[in-house]
């Protein structure tokens, strides 16, 4: 950042394994810091900051002697760091749960930031938003009950608020002023709340999930922030098999899954533990966002056993849907070409990911042509 935005919020390590203190000594690198550096999965992946937690490198020179490149690590994407220019930073607070901030960017617009992580930017919020949302829906026919896990920032419920057979959609969020920041800074994003058939639970998504109906949902979206510290249970067995519990037979899942490009360890992890649960279709997907690690997030799509789910012909277009509905406001993403286009795998992810060259029956192909 320049002029001194965010000054004193830095959690700045240099490349040699010293930090600097800004008045020309050396103190030890904090050890969150030193886990990402040795690619150490770190339980609570925080440097202590609300500005930079591995997303943001600055180049500054300290003195006339000392001129060193300042890098920011996180566990989830060791080594690497990307940056954008704030122009003004709007908010930071910190809740029960993380720190909030929210900031002015010159290419990007506002950006949300919990724990020094980017969770949108106004520029590119539609490709995740609208992938993370129809890629499920408009793969059954007539979603009528919807569980959104996470989404505080109201975006994903924006988008399946568009489906007009939609009855009764819930929304469990952990965290009250996730919600509250968004209404005030992204209220694009937070009119998501006002659809009549939103549902808000504020609390744990584990509990929810334990005690909702059996078979009560036909789609479950989790947006979930990345598996570290707290959220590692939303990538684990325990939590999918709430899930598969909650969906009626053929219903869906659609799960937040990381990048191809960093994480394809998590990724065979994930789809090995749903191909154990979920006894209809187990995909991957992926989608462009810029302002993610590597430019790009994947979507892990399961289906029950019951109504065989083909996630990759979409069955209920959004472009009928639009026609119907005359919309207000225009995808800017998604359409059933995108939807079909998700699921091409490049080879390598392939090689490897094991359980997406394994197809033990045509009902459980993963990914494959």
């Amino acid at each position: 950042m320049e002029d001194g935005a965010g000054r004193g919020l830095e959690c700045q390590k240099t490349m040699d394994g010293k930090g600097s203190n800004g008045n020309g000594s050396e103190k030890a690198i904090p050890s969150c810091c030193l886990k990402a550096m040795a690619s150490t999965p770190e339980a609570e992946a925080k440097c202590h900051s609300t500005v930079v937690s591995g997303w943001f490198s600055e180049s500054q020179s300290r003195s006339e002697k000392d001129c060193k490149k300042v890098y920011f690590n996180n566990p989830m994407w060791p080594g690497e760091a990307h940056s954008l220019k704030v122009e003004n930073i709007l908010y930071r607070g910190k809740s029960e749960y993380q720190e909030i901030l929210v900031f002015e960017s010159s290419i990007y617009g506002k950006v949300l930031v919990l724990d020094g992580i980017i969770q949108l930017s106004e520029k590119d919020e539609c490709a995740y938003q609208e992938m993370i949302a129809h890629l499920p829906l408009c793969s059954i026919s007539s979603p009528k009950t919807v569980l959104v896990v996470g989404g505080g920032d109201g975006g994903v419920l924006r988008e399946v608020s568009r489906h007009p057979s939609i009855e009764h959609i819930d929304i469990c969020e952990i965290d009250k002023m996730v919600i509250d920041v968004s209404k005030k800074f992204f209220p694009q994003l937070a009119v998501g709340f006002q659809d009549p058939r939103v549902h808000l639970h504020v609390g744990d998504a584990t509990e929810f999930l334990r005690l909702a109906p059996e078979g009560k949902y036909d789609a479950v979206i989790v947006d979930s922030s990345d598996p570290v510290g707290p959220a590692q249970e939303l990538v684990e067995k325990p939590f999918f098999e709430t899930i598969a519990r909650a969906l009626r037979p053929g219903g869906v899942l659609c799960n937040m899954t990381e990048s191809m490009w960093l994480h394809t360890h998590l990724i065979q992890d994930m789809i090995s533990v749903c191909r154990q649960i979920f006894k209809g279709s187990v995909n991957y997907a992926w989608a462009s966002v810029p302002t993610y690690p590597s430019g790009v997030i994947g979507f892990l799509l399961c289906s029950t056993a019951g109504p065989p789910v083909d996630f990759k012909n979409p069955v209920n277009s959004i472009e009928k849907l639009e026609r119907a509905l005359k919309h207000k406001r225009e995808l800017k993403f998604y359409n059933s070409e995108m939807h079909s286009a998700a699921f091409a795998l490049p080879p390598f992810l392939r090689r490897e990911v094991s359980a997406l060259r394994e197809s033990s029956t045509p009902a459980r192909q993963i990914g494959e042509k």
